[in-house]
């Protein structure tokens, strides 16, 4: 295994994905550099990482601030001398039709689905072309393979992501630098708590949640996978879905 002594970073780490994957690559090994806005959820996720043995430092950020995502980076250069991996897993959803015109919510997921993740790239790029090596893991959706009405914009800013990771990969094939999108579908997270303005549609998606939904930690172990394969291999997409999703 490539994970102990790995250095990395991860958005959106208070809660769900973002603090299933620090938990778990911090008990194989790994450094973990924690960022997110919920400021005491980060405290508590530290305190219970060294409590088990492992290591982590985190601050605050909110990734549509660029310096947020640049203090991130400098963080874990500054604690442990370099970054090995950013996972990018901050992320905001709005269900709605487009014809709602909900335009306050497709400008919030524009400006974390899309900018958020163009922010992390800027901040780590230059510490991985100074290293020599870097890994950008970035946490898109399913809802960009399957297009389904309510789903339009959010959809497009993860395809967006998927396609700039794409287009990323294509300009750094020098060895340096490893890209890979994660896909999760229905996971037991809190992103569709604030998506749904309708109680009743809301309600609905939350027991489909529950009844069907993967554990966070399914896709802690799918971004793990990716993470510890040999520099010289690349996993590019990889999508990971319940079995009972259709």
């Amino acid at each position: 295994m490539t994970i102990p002594g790995k250095v990395v970073a991860i958005t959106g780490a208070s809660s769900g994905i973002g603090a299933a994957t620090a938990r778990h690559l911090a008990a194989l090994g790994a450094s973990v550099v924690l960022g997110a806005r919920r400021t005491d959820r980060l405290d508590r996720l530290v305190a219970e990482i060294e409590t088990a043995g492992g290591t982590a430092v985190a601050a605050r950020v909110d990734v549509t601030t660029p310096d947020d995502l640049r203090s991130l980076v400098a963080l874990a250069v500054e604690r442990f001398g370099r970054l090995d991996v950013l996972v990018g897993n901050a992320g905001v959803s709005r269900l709605s039709t487009v014809a709602e015109l909900d335009v306050e919510g497709w400008s919030a997921m524009v400006d974390v689905n899309v900018k958020g993740v163009l922010h992390g790239i800027a901040a780590a790029l230059p510490v991985f072309t100074r290293q020599g090596s870097g890994h950008l893991v970035t946490v898109v959706s399913t809802s960009g393979l399957k297009i389904t009405p309510t789903q339009a914009v959010y959809a497009g800013t993860k395809n967006a992501v998927r396609t700039l990771l794409e287009g990323l990969r294509q300009e750094s094939t020098t060895g340096a630098l490893r890209t890979t999108s994660i896909s999760p579908g229905y996971v037991r997270t809190e992103l569709v708590d604030q998506a749904i303005d309708d109680p009743g549609v809301r309600e609905e998606v939350q027991r489909t949640m529950a009844e069907i939904g993967l554990d966070p930690g399914a896709v802690a172990r799918a971004i793990t996978f990716a993470i510890d394969q040999p520099d010289d291999v690349e996993i590019g997409d990889l999508t990971i879905r319940p079995t009972r999703q259709g």
